[in-house]
């Protein structure tokens, strides 16, 4: 059944402000460059997926039509992009405050965020787990939808990032807070719904199998 631009619009906001508040990688970097060298050098960072993700995006779209047709290889990707997302959830669930270090790093802030992502596994699991397989849902309600997937997802995670950065230098105590935390678990709770349907899809398409 097509979803609707508001339900597809709150998935990728959902998916984005998770991936873009999640501690790892790329955050990391976000807030030490930060902290050694100001708030746009950390915003600088978290515009690396606008670089990064597109090929990703498209080999993994690739992969995926690549399957098409085959109901037992896109119930196994849909029970794996489940269980990342579980993985995730848990993850901002348990998420201890990023580290508000403050190393000693040289700028090239973009490039730096470029290299760690491009490193990073969990673009490469995300988009052919779960971030295709949503794509290519909403492109069963036409264009607009994945346009809107697209948008929603990459405002929400370099605009998480950012916010990030900018807190960072100015409310550095937003860090270790209850509002980070709380905030936090409300996405990871987020993630389990998500979870949970791609399960349901998956095991829906190993019974055709």
């Amino acid at each position: 059944m097509p979803q609707t631009q508001a339900s597809i619009a709150l998935a990728a906001a959902a998916l984005g402000l998770s991936a873009g508040l999640s501690p790892g990688p790329l955050l990391s970097l976000v807030l030490t460059q930060t902290l050694t060298h100001g708030p746009a050098e950390g915003v600088k960072v978290g515009l690396a997926p606008l670089i990064t993700d597109a090929p990703i995006i498209i080999g993994a779209w690739l992969a995926v039509s690549a399957a098409h047709g085959a109901p037992t290889v896109l119930g196994l990707l849909s029970l794996a992009g489940a269980c990342l997302l579980v993985r995730y959830g848990i993850e901002c669930l348990q998420a201890p405050p990023p580290n508000a270090g403050k190393p000693d790093t040289a700028p090239k802030s973009l490039w730096r965020g470029v290299a760690a992502n491009f490193t990073n596994p969990h673009p490469y699991l995300f988009w052919t787990t779960v971030g295709v397989p949503m794509l290519i849902e909403a492109a069963r309600s036409g264009t607009a939808a994945v346009v809107t997937f697209l948008g929603v997802f990459y405002a929400a995670i370099v605009g998480a990032k950012s916010m990030a950065a900018v807190l960072a230098g100015r409310f550095r105590r937003f860090l270790g807070s209850r509002a980070y935390r709380l905030l936090m678990a409300v996405l990871g709770l987020s993630l389990f719904y998500f979870a949970f349907t791609f399960a349901r899809d998956g095991l829906s398409l190993l019974g055709k199998a």
